[in-house]
């Protein structure tokens, strides 16, 4: 199975002229030129779960048309989309940012989703889709540390209700790396998809590693990689390949 975490920035693109006519410019453009080179990247990688962090669910910017739908629609998937903000954040009553969002696409049956919101924070979405072998948790993390720490808590409790071997995927917003997670993961008896700790940002010239990817024992990693190529977004994106071990079976006497 091909999982892709992507940290997609709405679609508004990277690079000096998303600075212009000022900083952060390109934040309020329109996002469809952008959006088509997404889905054609997603398209030539055959994800069958691509969890996308930072989408538009239906702004101006998107032309009032969740991104998660169109993109769904195009890959033949199904999308799953929810404001990473929580329902009574005063963030949701103002325009285009209550249209921020994270999503999940899934060319896989899925037997349950559910939405989950972190205690403390701007940013308290979690995300949970239930597979048939696997759960997948998508999450991004706030950019206080203090904040993050208090999210991982809450974070290790979701998961260790799981009923399945699962994935944890984000921008984590850890600037100091694994080392910030170290202790959430040995907590869990977790493991990175990203051995050799490959750098995630910022896309042009990669210096720190906010994006993971993080597994439970039960599950081998056969091949992943971040797309150093890809400047669709300020983030790189992360391509993990898996299969869930399953128990041996008790031999006959």
């Amino acid at each position: 199975m091909r999982l892709m975490l992507y940290n997609m920035r709405y679609a508004t693109g990277s690079g000096f002229r998303f600075h212009l006519p000022f900083p952060f410019g390109g934040f309020f453009r329109r996002t469809s030129r952008n959006l088509d080179s997404l889905i054609e990247f997603f398209r030539e990688q055959r994800a069958d779960i691509l969890g996308l962090v930072e989408i538009d669910s239906g702004s101006y910017r998107a032309e009032h048309r969740s991104q998660a739908d169109t993109i769904a629609r195009e890959l033949g998937k199904r999308s799953y989309c929810r404001s990473k903000y929580g329902y009574w954040s005063w963030w949701n009553r103002l325009p285009i940012m209550r249209q921020q969002a994270n999503a999940c696409v899934s060319g896989c049956p899925v037997i349950r989703e559910r939405t989950h919101f972190l205690r403390k924070g701007v940013k308290r979405l979690v995300m949970e889709l239930e597979l048939e072998d696997v759960v997948i948790f998508i999450v991004h993390l706030a950019l206080g540390r203090r904040t993050r720490r208090a999210q991982l808590a809450d974070l290790a409790r979701l998961a260790k209700n799981a009923r399945k071997p699962y994935l944890i995927a984000g921008d984590f917003n850890a600037f100091r790396g694994r080392v910030e997670l170290q202790d959430f993961m040995d907590a869990l008896g977790l493991a990175t998809a990203n051995g050799l700790n490959t750098p995630t940002f910022p896309s042009r010239s990669p210096r720190w590693q906010l994006d993971f990817i993080l597994h439970s024992p039960e599950i081998r990693v056969t091949h992943f990689e971040v797309a150093r190529d890809v400047r669709l977004s300020d983030h790189l994106p992360l391509i993990c390949d898996f299969e869930v071990i399953r128990p041996a079976l008790p031999q006959s006497a």
